[in-house]
């Protein structure tokens, strides 16, 4: 099954606490459904010292959102916007708006 979203993509929440605003996604789980955005549905983490965070304490860590509560960010507009998948002459599939433009990868996320 094709997903409508991809690591790297810049989505807005369309439900939930954080409707409205926007995020870079850092991960997609397919088998669940799920997809972990930067920045959003944070929780706090009991950690132990150790070497990379010496101090130990809480830190926060991004829980995942339900895959069907984000939506692509449209390219031209902004807005988020619902996705086909077309193939073009050379049989490559593409992911594009419903309009007809591309979505392509803003960026790819760092983790």
């Amino acid at each position: 099954m094709a997903l409508h979203v991809k690591k790297g993509d810049k989505v807005k929440i369309i439900a939930g606490d954080h409707k409205g605003t926007e995020g870079i996604v850092l991960s997609v789980n397919a088998t669940n459904g799920k997809v972990k955005v930067q920045g959003h549905n944070l929780a706090k983490k009991h950690v132990k010292p150790s070497r990379q965070n010496p101090q130990g304490g809480r830190i926060s860590v991004e829980q995942p959102i339900h895959i069907s509560n984000v939506l692509p960010v449209h390219p031209k507009t902004g807005k988020g916007t619902r996705v086909r998948f077309t193939i073009d002459a050379k049989g490559k599939k593409i992911r594009q708006a419903v309009d007809g433009t591309e979505i392509a990868v803003v960026r790819r996320a760092s983790t």
